[in-house]
């Protein structure tokens, strides 16, 4: 099994993918606070306090805990020019084994939307989750009216596998998801050993 050790970052033409640190609250509430009306119809209902300075401190706990154990990659985008944060991507419920697979999660600030970072990272994570985790599946999952992401997955390798019924509660209802996975080609019916 692979670690991920504590340093992860992956480098990307126009951004660095890092973990969560305490510095960066401020700006990840001002653009998560910015971005809200924006985000809300494709996520989980927010806590009260999810803007509060506790509430993101659990978060770089979880993420450092995550990378630690070998879980989930919680990353930031940053801008490379200016450092600005851009939005976040997780691989998360890492399942090794047989399954050696993972999924997917991502969200952009709506200043930052539309102008090709969120493929730019995905590409990325891709990558990263394929050669250097050596996993074999990626499955992500978006509302089916969500036109963008289902275009960001088709155009970044993903595959429709179908319609999980109640899937996730979005913006407080239980919703359904299509269903897209990613799988690493040169595994395709071969077994290890």
């Amino acid at each position: 099994m692979l670690k991920f050790g504590r340093k992860v970052r992956i480098d990307t033409g126009r951004m660095i993918l890092r973990p969560p640190v305490h510095g960066d609250f401020r700006h990840w509430s001002a653009l998560r606070d910015q971005s809200s009306e924006f985000l809300t119809p494709w996520e989980p209902r927010w806590a009260r306090d999810h803007l509060s300075r506790k509430s993101f401190v659990n978060r770089v706990y979880w993420a450092s805990r995550s990378i630690a154990q070998g879980t989930a990659l919680p990353l930031f985008m940053e801008r490379r020019e200016d450092g600005r944060l851009l939005g976040a991507i997780t691989l998360d419920n890492i399942r090794r084994g047989p399954a050696q697979a993972a999924t997917i999660g991502y969200w952009v600030g709506e200043p930052h939307a539309r102008e090709g970072y969120m493929r730019e990272a995905l590409t990325a994570m891709v990558h990263h989750a394929f050669e250097v985790l050596d996993l074999s599946r990626l499955e992500s999952a978006c509302l089916p009216e969500n036109k963008a992401s289902r275009g960001l997955l088709e155009k970044c390798g993903y595959k429709y596998e179908g319609v999980a019924q109640s899937y996730l509660q979005i913006d407080g209802r239980w919703r359904n998801h299509v269903l897209y996975a990613n799988l690493r080609g040169d595994r395709r019916g071969k077994v290890d050993g």
